[in-house]
């Protein structure tokens, strides 16, 4: 039975994990260092809990604590009530879900450990925005992508915007770092994958096209908003592909493509 424990001074070091959730680089560099990271929202932390992740505490205000009762029952770790207010001041922010929690991160698989099972597989390189990041898990989840590697700069899947804009789709989805990069994307082609780059050059063929049928197989490269793929990345692929666009548009949100694109190698149309 976990610890439920009222808490009045903003400044209790029990409340240490919480403390300025809003700053995203000192949260870049504690998380990872500390080994934490941070669930918020009914939903989010149950799905972590769900997927293993064991709970350091939880952070409540005391109308939540009935709601989330059979979840502190889960876990033999502290609970601390405070009021809205007192959230607010520990976070930066407005908590208007009402519950956090605090959860223990596990050391990440390699990517030949993730290619292993895998049959479609999302590559990221430079996708630092943590929307971004989230929406992507929660397509590739969505819609059947089966593990997500991400180049050495890319943004924490784990870091509080990212869980919570997929829905916690980051717990479900296996995800590797690969160490580098672009040399990395030799070990993805050696496990027998496909490397697609996704961009909106004249040189790539239609998505249509190359991905006429579901895809067995198959790495889908994405690049950062904006920039794209870079030129060594687009180099190391083994073909380009594009969405084909209408009404004068370019190109879509990184996010927005790789849903398309996604739907494109994983859905089983006819010959």
């Amino acid at each position: 039975m976990a610890r439920i424990i009222t808490v009045t001074d903003p400044g209790d070091p029990r409340l240490h994990d919480y403390t300025g959730l809003t700053d995203v680089e000192l949260r870049r560099r504690r998380e990872p260092a500390e080994g934490l990271f941070i669930a918020e929202g009914e939903k989010v932390v149950r799905r972590a809990g769900d997927a293993g992740y064991a709970m350091r505490s939880m952070l409540l205000s005391a109308k939540w604590v009935d709601v989330m009762s059979d979840v502190i029952d889960r876990f033999d770790a502290p609970v601390y009530v405070v009021d809205p207010a007192l959230a607010e001041e520990v976070t930066g922010y407005h908590v208007h879900r009402g519950a956090l929690a605090s959860m223990q991160r596990r050391p990440l698989p390699t990517a030949a450990d993730v290619l292993r099972t895998a049959r479609r597989v999302v590559v990221m390189e430079s996708v630092n925005d943590h929307t971004n990041i989230g929406a992507i898990f929660r397509s590739a989840a969505a819609l059947g992508m089966d593990a997500v590697l991400l180049s050495p700069d890319c943004a924490d899947p784990l870091y509080r915007r990212s869980v919570k804009v997929s829905m916690g789709a980051v717990f479900s989805v296996p995800y590797a770092r690969v160490d580098t990069w672009p040399r990395g994307l030799e070990t993805v082609r050696g496990a027998g994958f496909r490397l697609l780059a996704l961009t909106p050059g004249e040189k790539a063929r239609p998505l249509d096209d190359v991905a006429a049928h579901r895809m067995e197989r198959v790495a889908l490269m994405l690049g950062a908003e904006g920039s794209g793929l870079s030129s060594r990345a687009l180099a190391a692929a083994d073909e380009w592909v594009r969405i084909p666009m209408s009404h004068g548009v370019d190109s879509l949100n990184v996010g927005a493509a790789a849903a398309v694109a996604f739907y494109a190698v994983t859905s089983g149309r006819p010959r």
